[in-house]
């Protein structure tokens, strides 16, 4: 299905005048669709039934009513063409089916630029947010989760920022993978500026999404906004460090109201910045606790394909013992010697099982015979080497 050119040029003004995300413009484009809603704004046509309209709403109008004039879309959709860009609408074949959980929230458009369709992009994706003055330990968390889930076929989904967000883009830019950069800002704003090597590493191999046309300076209030936007994009997002206010819990507010599953990586139980990490974890209901890629896909993957393994520690000689053998063996002293009869009473066996197992475990060099009967086998000790003596 291709979206008309007119509703293309509607929904490119809608993004100028107005900032992402508004309820009230989105009740209008559902309604009468952009072409529609641009028309309410600019008066020309009522406000459609089923709309309230209340002073607030008013107000919104008028501002965006007012902003019109300074607006020039095709400008806008020329620049984002130049810079190898492009704009994609509800009803274009790349544009993600999951944007439409965030219903009247939903962008009017998105402002793209890379090499990678979006659609197909978020089919199989998560989100991975955090602080931005990480630690070190966050930052390595971060990049070998990128790098894992990338080698799992997974992208990469984050803000663009330094700290986590940065870290989490490298490690899948290292293992080859596909990663997206949401903007608060124009796709031709990189910030922050320091990050610039990244983000045209990130149009080779991925995305930078925007709601703003080109030319739109990122603001507070726009990160804030933008989030909702990581976390719909994602099957579920995973918090690797954030401080007790951090943007990265306004994501993870996101998650939880769009019903995707959400994540929490664990830190030290004195450092600031897991402070929102661990309070995800406590409150009611949690986040998941993971601690890797595998207990990260259990979360988000296929219902009983993607699971964890249980972690374990190490294998133990004894562990492949049958249980009757196990029993045996556990029957002798820690010190000293038992005779047979003993164990086997100890151990709940008749005395030829435990006489048989005994000499089993003898084989195997678990136990020994000692003058008294039997005791476990100790290490010997290797003898200290004696220096040699000069001729």
């Amino acid at each position: 299905m291709t979206v008309p050119d007119e509703e293309r040029l509607a929904r490119a003004t809608l993004c100028a005048i107005a900032e992402p995300g508004e309820a009230l413009l989105g009740r209008l484009i559902d309604r009468v669709g952009a072409r529609g809603a641009l028309a309410v704004v600019r008066g020309t046509e009522p406000v459609p039934d089923g709309v309230p309209i209340t002073d607030r709403a008013r107000a919104r109008l008028a501002a965006w009513q007012a902003r019109l004039a300074g607006t020039d879309p095709e400008s806008d959709l020329e620049i984002c063409d130049r810079i190898g860009g492009r704009m994609i609408c509800p009803g274009d074949p790349e544009w993600p089916a999951a944007l439409d959980d965030l219903g009247d929230h939903r962008p009017y458009a998105l402002w793209l630029r890379g090499s990678a369709d979006l659609r197909h992009a978020c089919l199989r994706a998560v989100a991975i947010v955090g602080a931005r003055a990480a630690s070190p330990y966050g930052t390595r968390i971060a990049a070998d989760l990128g790098a894992e889930l990338a080698d799992a076929g997974w992208t990469v989904i984050s803000g663009g920022a330094l700290g986590i967000d940065g870290a989490a883009h490298r490690g899948t830019l290292a293992a080859d993978g596909r990663t997206i950069a949401v903007f608060a800002g124009g796709v031709d704003r990189f910030y922050p500026p320091r990050n610039e090597v990244l983000f045209l590493e990130i149009i080779e191999h991925g995305l930078l999404v925007s709601e703003s046309p080109p030319g739109t300076d990122p603001s507070r209030l726009r990160f804030l906004i933008r989030n909702r936007l990581i976390a719909a994009l994602a099957r579920g997002t995973v918090v690797i460090e954030a401080a007790a206010r951090s943007g990265a819990l306004n994501t993870a507010a996101h998650t939880r109201d769009l019903g995707r599953p959400l994540m929490a990586v664990p830190g030290p139980v004195d450092s600031l910045t897991s402070v929102g990490c661990h309070r995800l974890l406590r409150e009611v209901p949690p986040a998941r606790c993971v601690t890797n890629s595998a207990e990260v896909l259990e979360e988000i993957g296929t219902i009983g394909v993607d699971l964890a393994p249980v972690p374990q520690g190490p294998l133990l000689p004894h562990d492949a013992l049958d249980p009757t053998t196990r029993a045996v063996l556990e029957a002798l002293p820690a010190r000293g010697s038992a005779g047979t009869a003993q164990i086997a009473v100890k151990a709940g066996v008749d005395l030829s099982t435990a006489t048989g197992r005994l000499g089993q475990l003898a084989a195997a060099g678990f136990v020994e015979r000692a003058q008294t009967g039997w005791r476990l086998r100790r290490p010997k000790k290797p003898r200290p080497s004696r220096p040699l003596q000069p001729p």
